[in-house]
């Protein structure tokens, strides 16, 4: 690793961006993060987050990963409130049915708010000798010549030169490119599957013991193709419960006290009713909805010609179905192939950003392909349906069923959530066996003909 170039300059400043910062300046002189929002000092919700209110999940490989790029932060946030557990023992998960069966996986996650991770994250990339965030900074367009990015322009009349710009704005990565187009840069062609999925959190104050079993998580998603609700509970720093509840298409949660208890009451599973009535809000206001119409991916590495010193990142290259919570890791795999592609190069030219694409699509296809499968369940769902897409469906659910009585079953599915291992790992043969002899076991199987203990 060395360094490559003078000045990059990132366009965001959210997880995505703070995590590009940190992997570019082990790479360039000097980092510069330009954000048009006001950034907190603190652990604060803000504008151009606005999905930071509700219950966010940082995937165990995303954790893991934040910890090579800033050595010692998972401490540091348990330290400050964010909450340990074991994602098999600690996390109650109500899907297809029935509860997963518990188990001790000796895996470590951490259960936090969106706005405390982001300050943590911050505040450690501000403390960099040669990064600096410019934060109520607005970029109004990129400047180059044909086939090359120089830099960007800001609102204020200012030019930041830059051998690269990392395009980190999220969703609303549209405009640049129409910026892009300005310098003869084709726009990729994108892929929207529409969802329409809206959810609503409050707040509760946690004592402890709420939640059954002394659980520290729960999740839940109803059964498809009929019933498009989910609901997750988060315990999280600040002794707080997160409780967020909606669902695909329109099965959206009032935001007024009362209707979000009815809708919580009305759920196939009573762990969130029950947790709502021992617990009391941390506001009597009513709460705030988030809505989420589509996931998108742009596809930039199928595009014939790329501009040399730009790249996306993140949500700018691909925008997942918010409920299955992989968005905020895949950013942090992106920035790491980023790093990656830079050394091999050793410049920020067409054949970096080609690469880098490249290697992008491999750290998004399998969260694209589990995300957008599991959305096609609903028949509402509407965009590409990936090959396949019905057949895998019809065995993950009998995996799902699996999950409720066997361990091994359990144990594969969530190394595939966290992004720890790969779909073949759920596809062996061997484990399909085990998987549907096991699914006929579950109380949620139509054969089901009595209680049976968990598979070792």
């Amino acid at each position: 690793m060395g360094v490559v170039g003078g000045h990059a300059v990132i366009v965001g400043g959210s997880i995505g961006g703070l995590v590009a910062a940190r992997a570019l300046s082990r790479r360039f002189t000097s980092v510069t993060v330009v954000d048009r929002d006001a950034l907190p000092d603190g652990p604060y919700d803000r504008k151009g987050v606005p999905q930071s209110p509700h219950a966010h999940a940082l995937l165990i490989s995303g954790r893991k990963q934040l910890e090579e790029f800033f050595p010692g932060l998972t401490e540091e946030l348990i330290a400050g409130g964010a909450v340990p557990f074991d994602p098999g023992q600690d996390l109650l998960f109500h899907q297809m049915g029935a509860l997963r069966v518990r188990f001790r996986s000796g895996r470590l996650g951490i259960s936090l708010t969106r706005a405390y991770l982001e300050h943590a994250v911050r505040r450690r990339v501000a403390a960099l000798p040669n990064v600096r965030i410019l934060d109520r900074t607005a970029v109004s367009g990129l400047f180059g010549v044909s086939g090359r990015v120089l830099g960007v322009d800001l609102d204020d009349g200012r030019r930041l030169g830059a051998e690269l710009v990392v395009d980190a704005t999220g969703r609303s990565a549209g405009r640049t490119e129409r910026w892009l187009e300005l310098l003869d840069c084709p726009a990729p062609r994108t892929t929207t599957v529409k969802i329409d999925v809206g959810y609503t959190t409050r707040v509760m104050h946690r004592q402890g013991g709420e939640l059954h079993d002394d659980a520290l998580l729960y999740l839940m998603s109803a059964v498809p193709p009929h019933d498009k609700r989910a609901a997750a509970v988060f315990a999280v720093e600040g002794n707080r419960w997160m409780v967020t509840l909606g669902g695909w298409h329109r099965s959206h949660a009032p935001v007024d006290p009362e209707g979000f208890a009815a809708f919580a009451d009305d759920l196939p599973d009573r762990h969130v009713a029950d947790l709502l009535a021992r617990t009391k809000p941390v506001s009597e206001e009513n709460a705030e909805r988030f809505l989420y119409p589509a996931a998108r991916r742009r596809w930039f590495e199928k595009l014939d010609k790329l501009p040399a010193g730009y790249v996306a990142l993140g949500d700018a290259i691909c925008s997942f179905n918010p409920l299955y919570g992989q968005g905020m890791t895949v950013a942090t795999l992106e920035a790491v192939e980023l790093g990656r592609c830079l050394d091999r190069h050793g410049k920020a030219d067409e054949a970096m950003a080609r690469r880098f694409y490249r290697a992008a699509a491999r750290v998004i296809d399998i969260p694209w392909q589990m995300s957008t499968s599991s959305d096609f369940m609903y028949p509402e769902t509407v965009g590409a349906k990936g090959f396949g897409t019905d057949l895998l469906n019809r065995y993950v659910r009998q995996v799902m069923m699996a999950s409720h009585v066997s361990v091994p079953a359990h144990r594969v599915m969530l190394d595939l959530q966290h992004l720890l291992a790969r779909p073949p790992a759920v596809l062996r043969p061997d484990r399909v066996v085990r998987a549907l002899i096991a699914a006929r076991r579950s109380p949620a199987h139509p054969a089901y003909d009595g209680p049976a203990a968990a598979a070792p």
